[in-house]
């Protein structure tokens, strides 16, 4: 996957000049295209570590090294910001480098996507919790970072969480990073490469534990050019992959992922043609 987007190095923070370490000694490593899950007590450090990688916090002590485009969604989104949600976006997306033009593009394609469309014009300081939230994992995916830090299930309805979870796939096939924390084991269940766990301040000496099993998957036959290979975001995305013949394949994706590949597989130059999609076995070893 290539050199690793971020790393921390016997980082420790705490708050004050007598203030007690919240984190002290903790080693972790984010590389190119993979999920990394965060777990803990409430109050351990979680935050304090994903604001470490966001680089919102600086370390007292130890070094942060790697500088990729980030975006951070907090699990609480201040409303109270002179802008419509669509005005807001907009300014976000030209400071992540996008014309005017394609910001307001992005804005609008977030906000139908997570269900928010009809509070585009919308001032900040009148909208809900949920659809505040929104706005905030809106203002994060659009401008498709390259490290999307994620504490931001609290408020959002279903249709929501289930579009974050296609953005966090869409992320991860582009060759991204994820790292997000969650109370709910069964969030994003059987797809992170590793999960960590925040204890007494440290982060089990950046040992990742064992990945769970993949959960439900589906199965999708797809077939394109005679001569042709499936798309390298396609790729990706699967668990396994089989060419049955020439130009036909039987993919098999984590049900999670199966909405990413399926629109990846429609979207490729020339598109390929999907001619079936079943469940697949509910277990088995990710990539």
């Amino acid at each position: 996957m290539g050199a690793d987007l971020l790393r921390l190095e016997r980082v420790g923070r705490r708050y004050g000049l007598r203030g007690r370490w919240v984190l002290r000694g903790v080693d972790l490593a984010v590389a190119p295209g993979t999920l990394v899950r965060v777990a803990g007590a409430n109050g351990c450090g979680k935050s304090t570590l994903l604001r470490l990688l966001a680089r919102l916090d600086t370390p007292t002590e130890g070094r942060v090294t790697g500088r990729p485009r980030t975006a951070y969604v907090p699990e609480r989104f201040p409303p109270a910001l002179p802008f419509t949600a669509l005005g807001y976006l907009t300014h976000l997306g030209t400071v992540h480098g996008l014309s005017r033009t394609a910001a307001a593009r992005a804005a609008e394609e977030w906000l139908a996507r997570l269900g928010a469309a009809g509070y585009a014009r919308t001032p900040m300081d009148r909208l809900s919790k949920g659809t505040s939230q929104k706005v905030a994992v809106a203002q994060a995916l659009l401008g498709a970072p390259e490290l999307l830090v994620l504490e931001a299930w609290t408020g959002l309805d279903a249709v929501a969480r289930a579009e974050l979870e296609r953005g966090v796939a869409e992320r991860t096939a582009a060759g991204g990073a994820v790292v997000y924390v969650d109370h709910d084991p069964r969030r994003l269940a059987g797809l992170p490469d590793a999960t960590y766990t925040v204890r007494d301040g440290t982060l089990d000496a950046g040992r990742p534990q064992a990945t769970p099993p993949v959960g439900p998957q589906v199965v999708v036959e797809t077939q394109g050019p005679p001569d042709g290979h499936l798309p390298p975001d396609a790729r990706l995305l699967v668990t396994d992959a089989e060419e049955t013949a020439p130009g036909t394949h039987r993919l098999t994706v984590p049900a999670a992922r199966s909405d990413v590949l399926l629109r990846t597989l429609l979207t490729a130059r020339p598109p390929w043609h999907v001619r079936s999609v079943r469940p697949g076995p509910a277990t088995g070893s990710r990539r």
